[in-house]
């Protein structure tokens, strides 16, 4: 018998859910974690960006943000989280493990035998290539999340949602920031509405947003660093903060134990029960599926329910996307571009929030709605929003493109007046008259 039915590599958000989960349906369970258990913190690491985002939508000062932050975050102390665990029954074992053959796990010359393995070491920030940039100071998401620091010039290096977040904060709180993005808009996986309502955001909150300019170089000087540009012009700062990406944890793992091969991009291969291999299981941000808290959870309970012997299968259609600045973004199923590579014959539509009661009660209009449908079948395959409060009256959206709600009764809905989600009505109903 081995030591344990399951072992669970990794301690955030999935590897922490599915050891609780399975403990406390009777399994026996260990989690081997070498920092800290929880991702960093009692909500797994995203809760101090969302933190510091709402003390600057109320105007506190920096020294408030940064302590609301720490309270949120528990002062990254993981001894609570590891106490849950306990009582739930899981065996915490600190340090870094290593598949050592097909059932066992070694950590520390302490050997762990599993019935079945659940990978869930998540992933890492990924420096871009810009020289110099390993001798000037230099922040990932992770550094700049747990440090009191506000640093006076800062260059953002990448205008995904991690670097829009990041810009935001900072410059809400009076740095001097500039947002480099190497491709043409913020946000280029997304519908072009979304990255330029988002720079607009950033420019009016302080912050210097330049598409199309990426680093080519970066070197200490003087009075801080100086980048230079790959359009001939240089900026000044005293820190950069890194945002162009992350990659899964999976070096060293022993992977090759397993006869399991990472992808090109690294992520781990998984079938629809995120599955690896024969007693491999594998869940979020080591999957490179959807890199977001949410879809970790979602793959957790997944899991959970396979090893339970109750097979069930992720559906990732409808997966939200969000950006939690000031409007905020929310994108679910396929963006436009996407959708028409697909074969799909889409049809759009779009709404500004300049005409809604909402907007006017709220003292802004600035926002817009896009949905889009299959022509074909009649239904929802995506939307985006930006918009005050977006990410929470868009998520009907992502419940009619994952159950496939017919457009003519996705029309006949009626939302509360005055409400911001009144704004999806009128593309409802112009997608419903179009098809």
């Amino acid at each position: 018998m081995p030591d344990f039915d399951v072992v669970v590599l990794g301690g955030g958000n999935a590897g922490v859910y599915v050891a609780s989960e399975l403990a406390r349906a009777g399994r026996s369970v260990a989690l081997i974690e070498a920092r800290l258990v929880g991702g960093g913190c009692p909500y797994f690491a995203c809760m101090p960006s969302k933190s510091l985002l709402h003390s600057a939508r109320r105007g506190e000062t920096w020294e408030h943000a940064v302590a609301r932050r720490d309270e949120v975050t528990g002062h990254l102390d993981d001894a609570p989280i590891v106490a849950r665990l306990a009582t739930a029954g899981v065996i915490v074992v600190k340090g870094r493990g290593r598949i050592t053959r097909p059932g066992a796990v070694e950590v520390d010359g302490t050997e762990y035998e599993y019935g079945d393995l659940v990978l869930a070491t998540g992933s890492h920030a990924v420096l871009p290539a810009v020289d110099g940039i390993d001798t000037v100071p230099c922040w990932t998401s992770e550094d700049a999340l747990v440090c009191p620091d506000l640093p006076r010039r800062l260059v953002v290096l990448g205008g995904g949602p991690v670097g829009s977040e990041l810009a935001q904060i900072y410059a809400a709180f009076g740095s001097q920031v500039t947002l480099l993005e190497a491709g043409d808009r913020l946000i280029g996986t997304e519908a072009p509405f979304v990255g330029e309502l988002l720079a607009e955001a950033l420019r009016r909150t302080g912050a210097d947003v330049r598409a199309g300019v990426r680093a080519e170089s970066a070197e200490r000087t003087d009075e801080g660093l100086r980048v230079q540009l790959s359009d001939g012009g240089t900026i000044d700062a005293d820190r950069i903060l890194v945002a162009t990406g992350r990659r899964p944890v999976v070096a060293d793992l022993g992977l090759e134990k397993l006869d399991v091969e990472t992808r090109e991009d690294g992520r781990l291969p998984v079938d629809e029960t995120c599955q690896v291999t024969e007693q491999v299981w594998a869940a979020g941000d080591v999957t490179g599926i959807a890199p977001y808290t949410h879809t970790a959870s979602y793959q957790a309970r997944i899991v959970v329910s396979n090893l339970l012997g109750r097979r069930r299968e992720a559906d990732y259609r409808a997966i939200p996307r969000v950006i939690y600045t000031t409007p905020s973004s929310y994108a679910v199923g396929l963006p436009p571009q996407l959708a028409q590579e697909n074969g799909i014959d889409l049809v759009a539509a779009g709404y500004d929030l300049v005409g809604t009661a909402r907007a006017a009660v709220e003292d802004d209009d600035r926002g817009r709605v896009e949905l889009y449908a299959d022509r074909s079948r009649g239904v929802l395959v995506g939307g985006a929003a930006v918009g005050l409060y977006a990410d929470e009256w868009m998520s009907e959206v992502a419940l009619a493109v994952r159950a496939e709600v017919p457009l003519g009764v996705l029309a006949d809905l009626v939302h509360a007046f005055p409400t911001y989600g009144e704004a999806i009505e009128p593309p409802l109903r112009e997608l419903a008259e179009r098809l």
